[in-house]
């Protein structure tokens, strides 16, 4: 019972894992039929990636819980969960952009020339996690609240691009092919990652609809998304989320995870 945290924070580390095999076997290339040029995917194991990052998120909020919940926190735990989370929501993140960004050029007419070069900037993603999950485990002003978008939140929202890419709601799938497009994205998660701005934690304390009609609402907005906008829906709470905390500007306190 006593490593039962650990095993699920190990099992957050190990569907991370997964994730990269998954989106390391995704071939992409280009094939020529009849005179024309077609780009040609095998889209289903980065669909298998999102799963296993749903799933790391799962694991990463339960083991917290668990910990709590049994009495069990330590800060052997607290080192182990971000060495976890930087796999699970820095690199695998950062490659699904890495993938995206192949894919945009692949579809430009000068795909030939492009260098490994201009896809990097998608691995500042896991770069900025990393300084993150450093940076803020050492911070004695978290306790209620964040400071910077975390980790997690930065992965589940990587995570259901390939799905809108799949699935096309709102033509959004033209806009995750644009390589403008992804590198804004890729500088503007960067920056929240490590954004000296506070930031609404998701904990429910209670259920004073006055101390948490933001995380309310976020409930709200999300499961009145879902038949409306389909995979669309991570985005648009994500984008909710950062206004939110920006409008509310919850409070800091004492450190913890």
């Amino acid at each position: 019972m006593k490593q039962l945290p650990n095993i699920l924070t190990l099992s957050n580390l190990f569907c991370g894992a997964l994730a990269v095999i998954f989106i390391l076997h995704a071939p992409q290339y280009i094939a020529e039929f009849n005179g024309a040029e077609y780009t040609i995917t095998n889209p289903e194991p980065v669909y298998w990636a999102s799963a296993m990052v749903v799933l790391a998120a799962l694991f990463d909020f339960f083991d917290g819980l668990v910990a709590r919940g049994l009495k069990l926190q330590s800060p052997f735990g607290k080192e182990l969960d971000s060495l976890a989370d930087v796999i699970s929501f820095g690199l695998v993140p950062a490659m699904m952009l890495f993938r995206l960004l192949r894919s945009a050029y692949m579809g430009m007419r000068d795909v030939f020339d492009v260098s490994y070069f201009n896809l990097a900037p998608a691995l500042l993603v896991a770069c900025f996690a990393a300084y993150r999950l450093a940076k803020f485990n050492l911070d004695t002003r978290q306790s209620d609240n964040f400071i910077g978008v975390p980790t997690p939140a930065v992965g589940l929202l990587v995570a259901s691009f390939p799905l809108i890419v799949l699935y096309n709601p709102f033509n959004l799938a033209h806009w995750l092919q644009n390589i403008w497009v992804l590198y804004t994205i890729i500088a503007v998660l960067c920056y929240l990652m490590v954004a000296e701005m506070p930031m609404l934690s998701l904990k429910i304390k209670n259920m004073s609809i006055a101390d948490n009609w933001p995380r309310f609402l976020l409930v709200i907005l999300a499961l009145a998304g879902i038949p409306v906008l389909g995979f669309a829906t991570v985005p648009f709470v994500f984008v909710c989320y950062v206004l939110l905390s920006v409008i509310t500007r919850p409070a800091t306190g004492n450190a913890v995870k």
